[in-house]
């Protein structure tokens, strides 16, 4: 025998009968205590190599923490939640792999670093000097681990920077940085840290807003980062596995490891342009208009509106008992500038009121100051102060880029807004006392752009019980004419100048108040059309609707155009500035408002006196013939097609959250389509060595299918040397199949050299003891290098470059 080595000597075992070992001498006393587990800093890898795994995980999570900016308004707050939880989540995550700590351990630990840190991070508003903790910060970080999540989607964005809402970016992040850390620093296979950076970037969109921010940008980066760094990451281990499980001396052949690196380097970089292709094709398609859902626009909680009263319904009202009280005062008020109270969209026959189904649109002020609007030319400072005013609809005027109320009573009242209307509510009640401020925008329209503008297709509830004669008198009004301004215009002049102005009042023709079926029939039917801008404004929204035209009525406030108070610095509001309008949505434009009442010096005529008749005797008149069935609007008009159905919300919410999740798992299967590719190659060739060719070349590929797994598993196997010297080399990295791989060379060899072809149940009984062998290797493996190999395009790789060599030659 020759001389052992050192190492051998001190590995070697004493060996009793029948090669059985023997009890260690050295154990034979007192059991030492097990040795302190290794950190995994200390494994040889250079300490620069941990810094890029953490550089990078830095940028992938960074790129999650962007999609949280437009719900935050891209206050920068939000910005220092997320990426100082990195910086903290990632230092969490490097303490506990070189201590090696455990599961609960580490959970104290990150619970103990969230509390003492957060307030720095997601609670400056609550915290002393922006970082001290104090009482009401450290009750919000722990309340917003249940909590912030509701906050979030049931505010309006942006939701603000309170410790309620700030908790989830930073506690998202925080526990995303921890997990890709520790996977990444504690698995060989560094796919699997991958999960939580994706997970991150799935909450951003879903807690986000239907804006779009970077889409190309941030995709691009969180597809090419993660595939470059997944590259980067099997490289290394590769080249570890392969100095850790070769026996045989390493061959200095510079060539040939410099071609075989460059080939990578090849492969990595056109899977990497791929990918980033893709993402950007795919990105436009994704983020268009409508095409992106979140959860805050269908989980938001809609406020009770059923049992609110029409604004309308007071019109009258205001004009008869408080015609001199002065409701709020004014200041900065535009010229020509209205106050708005309500816009009122669904009418069923009695009232014109705001859908009760589309009330998930009010949702609850985060940021009073800033409701996430874009400024105009036309922006002003608007103050309002109630006096004699009450009720729950907030006077403002739109478009509103802000609103800070102070209530009377001191505390300030959760509020409602529904932007799409320029509506406000405050349930608590206004009262008098109660002021506010507003930055509002008054637009300017364009009449160029809006002579050539179509209708918008905007969603409003169906009318329902509309008298007939709407539809025959808006057919009537606007024949054939195909301008959608023309059209509106016909419908507006029409009202003003074939109808009369009056409000019923002492010393005027008698007009009755309200606007339900009966009423609007009697205005259109009679030889004079009679009424107000409650009446009016009802019946043009009818017959434009009945056209499909999209319009709405609007009750608020203003001056009169031609008076002094018009665009004065304050003024004083009463029940005499009562309006109501019309708004038609255009597209490209918005809602233009339109006025079809009279003007108030068209006046009716009065009536003729009648002369006295002789009654003549009553005889009974036989009874009406049937009438025909009335010719309803066709459901398939403009106006159905824009119904708001909401027939099956929990389907419709499910759907949207299924068209979320799709659009964000685009970088996933980026991803992961190599690894399927890879396994569908693998498959293929393992069926293609089973079923085609000869017996004996179905015999060498068995043989071969047990060098690629071997390949892949990270063995280095020599294809110059003979089957026999490559089945001892292979029982050497793999003692598990000790026998095995010596009987299948063996076996391979008499079947390919040796006289005619095996027979099909012997080609049959190797390839069953391949897969013996295949299993033995596996099995003398763990978990994750087994998953590894199965993904690996090791073997496919050498056999490529195999047959290059073959075809050059």
């Amino acid at each position: 025998m020759g001389r052992r080595s050192a190492a051998q000597q001190r590995t070697a075992v004493p060996q009793g009968p029948a090669g059985r070992r023997l009890a260690n001498p050295a154990n034979a006393g007192p059991r030492r205590a097990a040795p302190k587990p290794v950190s995994v800093f200390r494994t040889g890898r250079p300490w620069w190599h941990f810094l890029i795994d953490a550089g990078v995980l830095a940028v992938l999570l960074g790129v999650g923490v962007l999609g949280f900016g437009p719900a935050f308004g891209h206050d920068p707050k939000y910005l220092i939640a997320g990426f100082g939880a990195i910086v903290l989540g990632l230092g969490i995550a490097a303490l506990g792999a070189h201590w090696r700590l455990g599961l609960i351990t580490m959970m104290a630990v990150s619970f103990a670093a969230y509390m003492l840190f957060g307030s720095a991070l997601a609670a400056q508003e609550e915290s002393i000097a922006g970082f001290i903790p104090t009482g009401e910060s450290l009750r919000g970080l722990l309340l917003g681990i249940m909590l912030s999540w509701k906050h979030m989607l049931t505010l309006a964005a942006p939701v603000g920077t309170s410790v309620q809402v700030m908790v989830v970016p930073y506690l998202a992040t925080f526990i995303a940085a921890i997990a890709a850390g520790t996977l990444a620093w504690r698995l060989r296979n560094a796919a699997w840290s991958l999960i939580p950076v994706v997970a991150l970037f799935i909450t951003g969109i879903l807690f986000g807003t239907a804006q779009v921010f970077l889409p190309g940008f941030r995709g691009v980066i969180l597809t090419v980062g993660g595939v470059a760094w997944l590259a980067y990451r099997y490289e290394l281990a590769r080249r570890e596995t392969a100095a850790s499980v070769s026996t045989n001396h390493e061959v200095a052949d510079t060539g040939a490891a410099r071609t075989a690196f460059w080939h990578r380097m090849g492969m990595a970089a056109g899977v990497i342009a791929v990918a980033g292709t893709l993402t950007m094709v795919a990105t436009p398609a994704l983020t268009a208009p409508g095409a992106r859902e979140v959860l805050r626009e269908n989980v938001i909680p809609p406020p009770e509106l059923h049992e609110l009263p029409s604004p309308l319904t007071k019109f009258r009202d205001y004009l008869k008992n408080e015609k001199e009280t002065v409701l709020f005062t004014v200041d900065g008020l535009p010229k020509d500038g209205r106050i708005r109270i309500a816009a009122m969209d669904s009418y069923d026959g009695v009232v014109f009121n705001v859908d009760p189904n589309s009330s998930a649109s009010f949702t609850p002020i985060g940021d009073p100051k800033s409701l996430n609007q874009s400024m105009g030319d036309g922006a002003a400072a608007v103050g309002i102060k109630i006096a004699g005013y009450n009720g729950v609809w907030i006077p403002n005027v739109a478009v509103a880029q802000s609103l800070a109320y102070q209530s009377s009573g001191g505390n300030t009242p959760t509020l409602y807004l529904n932007k799409e209307s320029g509506t406000a509510l405050n349930f608590a009640g206004i009262t008098q006392g109660d002021s506010y401020a507003m930055n509002v925008d008054v637009p300017v329209v364009d009449q160029g752009r809006l002579a050539k503008a179509h209708f918008s297709t905007v969603r409003l509830p169906k009318p329902e019980n509309v008298p007939q004669v709407v539809g025959v008198k808006a057919s009537n009004i606007v024949g054939d004419i195909s301008n959608p301004l023309e059209q509106v215009q016909a419908l507006e002049n029409a009202l003003k100048q074939q109808g009369k102005f009056s409000n019923g009042l002492e010393g005027q023709v008698q007009s009755s108040s309200g606007h339900n079926a009966a009423r609007i029939t009697k205005m259109l039917s009679d030889e004079q059309m009679i009424g107000d801008d409650e009446q009016y404004a009802t019946a043009m929204v009818l017959m434009a609707r009945h056209l499909g035209i999209p319009a709405r009525v609007v009750m608020g406030f203003y001056p009169d155009p031609q008076g002094k108070s018009n665009g004065a610095k304050s003024l004083k509001v009463t029940g005499s500035d009562v309006h109501a309008w019309v708004e038609v949505n255009f597209a490209g434009v918005g809602w233009v408002p339109f006025n079809p009442t009279p003007d108030k010096d068209n006046v009716p005529n009065p009536p003729e006196p009648q002369k006295a008749s002789k009654p003549k005797p009553q005889v009974l008149q036989p009874p009406p013939p049937p009438q025909e069935p009335a010719d309803l609007p066709d459901d398939n008009n403009a106006d159905a097609i824009n119904t708001n159905s909401k027939d099956n919300p929990v389907a419709e919410i499910v759907s949207r959250i299924l068209l979320i999740v799709a659009v964000a798992a685009v970088p996933v299967v980026i991803l992961i389509l190599p690894l399927v590719l890879i396994v569908g190659l693998k498959s293929r060739r393992r069926k293609k060595r089973l079923t085609q060719g000869l017996p004996t070349d179905r015999v060498g590929g068995g043989w071969s299918e047990v060098l690629s797994q071997a390949t892949d598993l990270g063995a280095v196997v020599d294809l110059s040397g003979t089957r026999r010297e490559t089945a001892a080399s292979l029982e050497t990295s793999f003692p598990g199949t000790q026998g095995t791989t010596a009987l299948l060379a063996q076996r391979a060899d008499a079947a390919i050299f040796g006289p005619g072809q095996p027979t099909e149940s012997e080609v049959t009984g190797y390839w069953d003891n391949v897969e013996q062998s295949l299993k033995s290797m596996n099995g003398s493996v763990g978990f994750w290098k087994r998953m590894r190999a199965r993904f690996s395009p090791r073997s496919l790789l050498v056999e490529s470059r195999k047959r290059s060599g073959r075809t050059a030659k």
